[in-house]
């Protein structure tokens, strides 16, 4: 499968996305005997690529790596922050932030937390980010106030947000307190903040929104013991991983 070759580079653990980049510039990279140009494609499978000389090979791929991490607030969702803030790779042991090519699939906000899949599987990340999979997710939302009846209808038909309408959701109350409510929300889709743009559409602001399952992974095992502590990862068992790819290879 064809990618840019700064995130081949990067996934392979040849270098960062930000040094590969650099690298590409510097007139570093070779693709079938020419100089790489920023964002040209390669699929590692069937084209020569050289960087400073070396070519890389097929055994050259880190092994496949597939986690679940409860993010924690305040940590971004990507590999790089040029704000600095704490990244998700930061919650990773050091042999996993550098040479591997572990990347967040999808993203929450940096004020979300919990369920946040983590792979150097590429084409499984591409796969499971395009729209067209609709793998569901399970959120915990709290929001300010008491939604009606009329409110939580629309809410579950959709709502026009950044210009389109939203897909079909599951929603419900699991909880009410005085000035609170605590929803249970299922989503297909995950538009950029797209929970926190629905409620305040509606007139209510989040307080605490946390995932609890992407598809059938969840935060608490399937034995139903302990959740996943906030800020610690797992490997996915075997089940899992297929459950992934499987969903992905039926469409």
């Amino acid at each position: 499968m064809e990618q840019r070759v700064q995130k081949i580079l990067s996934q392979w653990g040849i270098a960062s996305r930000r040094k590969a980049e650099e690298m590409i510039l510097e007139g570093r990279v070779r693709l079938n005997g020419s100089i790489v140009e920023l964002g040209q494609k390669a699929d590692p499978d069937r084209d020569l690529l050289v960087v400073d000389g070396n070519p890389i090979e097929s055994s050259d791929r880190p092994q496949s790596i597939y986690l679940l991490l409860n993010k924690p607030e305040g940590v971004v969702s990507t590999c790089f922050d040029p704000q600095n803030r704490p990244t998700v790779l930061d919650l990773l042991p050091p042999e996993f932030r550098e040479g591997q090519g572990i990347h967040p699939v999808g993203r929450l906000d940096a004020d979300s937390t919990g369920a946040l899949l983590l792979t150097n599987d590429g084409e499984l990340t591409v796969n499971l980010t395009h729209p067209r999979y609709h793998l569901s997710k399970i959120y915990q939302v709290w929001i300010k106030g008491i939604p009606s009846q009329q409110v939580l209808q629309m809410w579950r038909s959709g709502v026009i947000i950044l210009d389109k309408k939203t897909l079909p959701a599951q929603v419900k109350i699991v909880k009410k307190k005085k000035y609170r409510t605590l929803l249970e929300i299922v989503m297909t889709e995950g538009k950029n903040r797209q929970i926190r743009r629905i409620a305040k559409h509606f007139g209510f602001e989040v307080l605490k929104l946390h995932r609890t399952a992407i598809g059938k992974i969840k935060l608490q095992p399937f034995n139903h013991g302990p959740n996943l502590p906030s800020g610690q990862y797992r490997f996915l068992n075997d089940s899992e991983i297929a459950y992934l790819k499987n969903r992905v290879s039926k469409k």
